[in-house]
């Protein structure tokens, strides 16, 4: 089965997460997949706005931890970071030839990595009900490039708490903050995206696709700018970051943090 399905119906390419087994974790399998879907869709003369979602209970539930935060020592340092070489989900929209647009559309869950995915998409539809936690908080990894994604939408005060306490908020609450363009009923999430995708496509594809570029180069440059400052830290080394990750995996509460 292919880690994600690529379909296209006239203009608009669907876009879907299958790997329902696992929430739609983000193994550098997942992600290398999704890069090389998002590169068919750009160059896909016929193909002018796409719509990503995930398959099953949820959108995704972020970062494979097993595979991409369990990594010895040795490969983090070889790798700079928890993602394996060449798939940075960073790079994903900001590797573009044609610049079209990608509206996400979530549904259940958006977790840890996949909140950065989902803000990085041009527009935003999410189901009612629909939870998002920046789970780096609570990991140790700190949630810089996501409070800088917020903060880019204009999301206010709440992007500070968000960022800080690592607390589920609502696809309500999202709408409120500005982070994302509508609210959907429940079970009506695509049809909501696809209706939002055919207002985009009405108007001349080089007008849309220069307005995404621009946009996407801003934000890049704020995202980059935020890993830049922060990669010296190299908090993936830390013992919070290690008792984080295992307690995840084993289902426990994580051990008094230590701040080393």
């Amino acid at each position: 089965m292919a880690l994600v399905n690529y379909e296209r119906d006239g203009q608009v390419v669907t876009l879907t997460l299958n790997r329902p087994e696992k929430l739609n974790a983000f193994s550098d399998e997942l992600v290398g997949a999704l890069g090389d879907a998002l590169h068919r869709f750009d160059t896909e003369d016929e193909a002018h706005i796409a719509i990503l979602h995930g398959t099953g209970r949820a959108f995704s539930s972020g970062a494979d931890v097993q595979q991409r935060q369990l990594r010895s020592r040795e490969e983090f340092l070889k790798l700079g970071g928890p993602q394996g070489r060449g798939t940075h989900s960073s790079d994903l929209l900001t590797k573009a030839v044609n610049w079209k647009p990608v509206i996400a559309a979530a549904h259940g869950y958006v977790l840890g990595l996949s909140v950065g995915i989902v803000l990085e998409c041009d527009l935003i539809v999410a189901e009612e009900g629909t939870k998002f936690q920046i789970t780096e908080t609570s990991r140790g990894l700190g949630a810089g490039k996501y409070w800088a994604l917020m903060h880019y939408r204009g999301g206010g005060a709440f992007t500070m708490e968000a960022a800080l306490t690592g607390r589920f908020f609502t696809a309500e609450e999202a709408f409120k903050a500005n982070l994302i363009n509508r609210v959907a009923p429940k079970g009506k999430y695509l049809d909501v995206a696809r209706d939002l995708a055919n207002e985009v496509i009405k108007n001349p594809p080089l007008s849309v696709r220069s307005t995404v570029r621009m946009r996407r180069h801003f934000m890049n440059q704020l995202s980059r700018e935020v890993m830049f400052q922060t990669a010296p830290e190299r908090l993936y080394l830390t013992e919070d970051f290690h008792e984080a990750a295992k307690a995840f995996t084993e289902k426990r509460k994580p051990g008094k943090f230590k701040g080393r």
